[in-house]
């Protein structure tokens, strides 16, 4: 796969850090913008694996790093969910001026739920794609449930995140309850592919039966059978890739 290393100012101002995996095919399908998980990164086995398939099956994708995370700049503790959404539209922004507009997002766990987000702003995209997503941002403080009462007393908590140290504020709290993540589901008007697996430990599959409920035609759901939350196992991630890649194409 042919990858291009690419940077972008984010939503904060910070330079962003990105990838674009170009389609192995002559001519290309369709571009899409990739969002990760929550606390995650661009360069995680599971993105390169869907993005791989993507582009073989003739789609050129950019995953990037939201600010201060990965290696793009900036701090981590001043972005919540609506900055990650505002780092969604400038890659998409920059997409459009050196590539082609995205036509399709995909997005992972939170990174799924920003996707939904983004594309009521984005208006070439036509189909969206989640990968064990919430059905509401509030969900990702189960992450840090121990630590709630302490952000909400003092402002901020550093709390232990997939064995790493992260600072949370009360910001990115207040941020989450303001998300409408149901109306942003029922107005999405772009055909909507839900996968998720059954044995998710993490985001519970009650959540894609939530989202599948509250949208609206064209809406598919796909269950990834016995993988876990990240997909570390390879053969799921590279059938995630290849399925978005099918399903997506009468859209595209």
């Amino acid at each position: 796969m042919n990858t291009t290393s690419i940077q972008f100012t984010g939503a904060l101002g910070d330079k962003l850090s990105g990838r674009i995996d170009h389609s192995e095919q002559d001519s290309v399908r369709a571009y899409a913008l990739f969002a990760h998980c929550f606390t995650c990164s661009k360069n995680l086995k599971v993105v390169g694996h869907i993005t791989s398939s993507l582009a073989k099956m003739g789609i050129t994708t950019l995953r990037f790093d939201f600010t201060g995370l990965g290696e793009s700049d900036g701090e981590f503790a001043n972005t919540n969910f609506s900055s990650n959404v505002d780092d969604l539209i400038a890659a998409a922004n920059y997409m459009e001026g050196e590539l082609n507009a995205p036509s399709l997002l995909i997005g992972h766990s939170l990174g799924g739920a920003a996707v939904i987000h983004a594309a009521s702003q984005l208006s070439a995209v036509k189909a969206v794609a989640t990968i064990g997503a919430p059905a509401d941002p509030k969900h990702v403080k189960e992450n840090f449930s121990m630590h709630l009462d302490e952000i909400e007393e003092t402002g901020e908590a550093t709390v232990e995140l997939a064995g790493r140290p992260f600072k949370i504020k009360k910001q990115f709290l207040d941020d989450l309850q303001a998300t409408a993540m149901e109306d942003k589901i029922k107005n999405l008007e772009k055909a909507l592919l839900i996968m998720h697996a059954p044995t998710d430990n993490t985001v519970g599959i009650d959540n894609a039966a939530r989202l599948y409920q509250k949208a609206k035609h064209p809406k598919s759901f796909i269950s990834l059978h016995e993988a876990d939350h990240l997909l570390t196992k390879e053969k799921y991630s590279k059938y995630a890739g290849k399925l978005i890649a099918q399903w997506s194409d009468i859209y595209l």
